[in-house]
């Protein structure tokens, strides 16, 4: 609406109508986060979260215990035995559980000045799944890690 000066002016009633569409429309989108951003199965989501090239198994040692107790709380410690110089480093890590209704769990990035990858989470598995680390260099190169997890009582992922 413009007012007398030709100034443009909304009134109460316009603004909260626009205030409130755009709630609806934030408020659709949050109802359905899994259909949203989960991958059709884990590979595409590693594809998408750490990049298209091959996986290479080995540099990435993870001491999960075989069996989780409790899958809203399983220990995931993470280590990567590789490099962390300038030109030859791990920058990133992620983790994947390809049985949650979204696989993709966390993703951590990572400088050489740090001086290794070596650390824990602790994260929810839905039920008894296979979990995946995959450890990306700065050059590109894919190094991971897979260990079935049995979920004496699940998690509510």
């Amino acid at each position: 609406m413009v007012t007398e000066e030709g100034k443009m002016g909304v009134s109460r009633r316009g603004f909260f109508r626009t205030v409130g569409a755009a709630g609806l429309g934030v408020a659709a989108v949050s109802a359905q986060p899994g259909k949203l951003w989960a991958a059709e199965n884990v590979m595409d989501s590693i594809k998408a979260k750490m990049g298209g090239s091959d996986v290479t198994e080995g540099k990435v040692v993870l001491s999960t215990p075989d069996t989780a107790e409790n899958g809203s709380l399983v220990r995931v410690p993470i280590k990567v035995d590789h490099p962390m110089e300038p030109g030859n480093f791990i920058e990133s890590v992620g983790i994947f559980v390809d049985n949650n209704p979204a696989p993709f769990i966390a993703k951590f990035d990572f400088k050489p000045e740090l001086g290794g990858v070596d650390f824990e989470v602790r994260i929810k598995i839905a039920k008894t799944s296979p979990l995946r680390v995959v450890a990306k260099s700065n050059t590109g190169k894919l190094y991971a890690a897979v260990k079935n997890i049995n979920v004496a009582e699940g998690g509510c992922a």
